[in-house]
């Protein structure tokens, strides 16, 4: 016998029984796995661990183990920003999908690439499908719906005993038939033979429904699902806490990445994705218990011209664009009439308006900036135009610290827009000074302060 350092027990194959490895005369064998040992003998020997601890670690070692193409096993969250990584497969050939952060997240299926040499069936952007499958996540454990499957429960509960009660009546009548006919039966005159056979067909008809009907009663016993235990209503109001406060707890960013993954474990039992169109992609979630959710993701695309309503985007951008609607004006328009960017997936960005109306060579007089204008204030852009020098220089005098000025909270550097404050920027362009100091808070008494 071999002793198992995990289980205090003996097991034999057959009638050859195993000496403990090293033992004199007998060469040491490698044990046979778990499912082949043909005797156990429990508490043998002193157990290191229970019996009860060791299966559990062997299924959790069973599940954390990546054998993709012998087991499918889900496998243990691993780092990477990819929320499903493990229990993605793919909708085309329905083998496991992997992940692959080359070129930023995505999940690729070549699982037919490397058994027969063929063009890999499908790979997708990971970031897009964690964003949906997160927010059905998040929306399966709010409050309103554990109390909707709490009711939904109770409904289906009711139903069944109602159903039940009613073959049960049903069953009772037929008791009742058959006893009546039996009845009749035994009442009919032996000597009257048409009338006691027909009295006997009945009777035996009677039965035979009665029989179906109990064994239909015993199957619907049989395969109705155990009612689960009540859960204690202080557990259920933390519950319910807990699914008001998960949103907060998953959107901090204190929040591990592994952490978020392992709440999706606990209901999702696998992802199911198939790229449907260029620009989306098809996705079933499977819950635990055997529910699904079916999502439409869409996809980021390369260029402008890869989205399906392209066309019909540029001509509303064109004419708009020829009345003098500014760009951002535009973008919004076309957010609230549906359409896209390539890259954003909700709504249409002011740069894709601009690209496209340059493309086709329509310019407007002006453009709106985002910040206002300032009387007496001048902005980086502004001071080059007025002085016929680059923005660059400006920029690069800033980051230096050879050019101080005031700093608008919202975002922007302020000149003082008077003679002397122009004369400094031109010395300092020339190399006649060596810094300028044009922030107001720091005045000096002949004007602004340079050296």
């Amino acid at each position: 016998m071999l002793k198992n350092p995990a289980y205090a027990g003996a097991f034999v194959y057959g009638r050859k029984r195993l000496r403990p490895p090293g033992a004199s005369g007998h060469p040491q064998k490698t044990p046979r796995p778990m499912p082949e040992w043909r005797i156990v003998v429990k508490d043998k020997y002193p157990a290191y661990v229970s019996w009860e601890t060791f299966e559990k670690v062997q299924a959790i070692l069973r599940d954390n183990r990546n054998d993709y193409l012998r087991i499918k096993g889900r496998g243990i969250p691993r780092d990477g920003a990819a929320l499903l990584h493990g229990i993605t497969w793919c909708g085309e050939c329905g083998h496991k999908m992997f992940v692959r952060y080359k070129g930023g997240g995505q999940y690729a299926c070549n699982h037919l690439r490397q058994q027969h040499g063929v063009p890999e069936c499908q790979r997708l952007p990971a970031a897009p499908i964690d964003r949906q499958v997160a927010t059905a996540f998040l929306e399966a454990v709010a409050p309103a719906e554990i109390e909707a499957l709490a009711s939904a429960r109770k409904m289906r509960r009711r139903a069944d005993e109602a159903l039940c009660h009613a073959q049960e009546q049903q069953v009772q009548r037929l008791r009742y038939q058959a006893s009546l006919a039996e009845r009749q039966f035994n009442r009919v005159d032996p000597d009257n033979r048409l009338v006691a056979a027909e009295l006997e067909r009945r009777w035996e008809a009677t039965l035979l429904e009665l029989r179906e009907a109990e064994e239909a009663l015993q199957r619907k016993t049989a395969t109705s699902l155990p009612e689960p235990a009540g859960i204690d209503r202080r557990l259920q109001a933390k519950v319910v806490v807990l699914g008001g406060r998960l949103p907060a707890i998953w959107a901090d960013p204190a929040t591990p990445c592994a952490h978020r993954k392992a709440l999706l474990r606990c209901l999702i039992d696998k992802v199911v994705m198939r790229r449907s169109a260029r620009d989306r992609a098809e996705v079933r979630i499977v819950w635990r218990g055997g529910a699904t959710t079916e999502l439409t993701v869409l996809m980021p695309v390369n260029a402008v011209a890869a989205l399906p309503r392209q066309q019909e985007m540029e001509r509303r951008i064109c004419e708009l664009a020829s009345k003098g609607v500014y760009d951002d004006e535009i973008a919004r328009i076309l957010t609230a009439e549906g359409h896209r960017s390539p890259r954003r997936v909700d709504e249409v960005s002011p740069s894709t308006v601009q690209s496209v109306r340059l493309r086709h060579h329509i310019r407007t007089a002006r453009q709106r900036t985002r910040w206002p204008k300032l009387e007496g204030r001048l902005s980086v852009m502004e001071l080059a135009a007025r002085l016929c020098i680059p923005p660059k220089w400006i920029y690069t005098q800033l980051r230096r610290g050879r050019l101080l000025t005031s700093y608008d909270p919202a975002g922007r550097y302020l000149f003082p827009d008077d003679e002397a404050a122009m004369q400094a920027v031109r010395k300092l362009r020339e190399h006649g000074i060596d810094h300028i100091e044009l922030r107001e808070d720091q005045p000096h008494e002949e004007g602004y302060r340079y050296g």
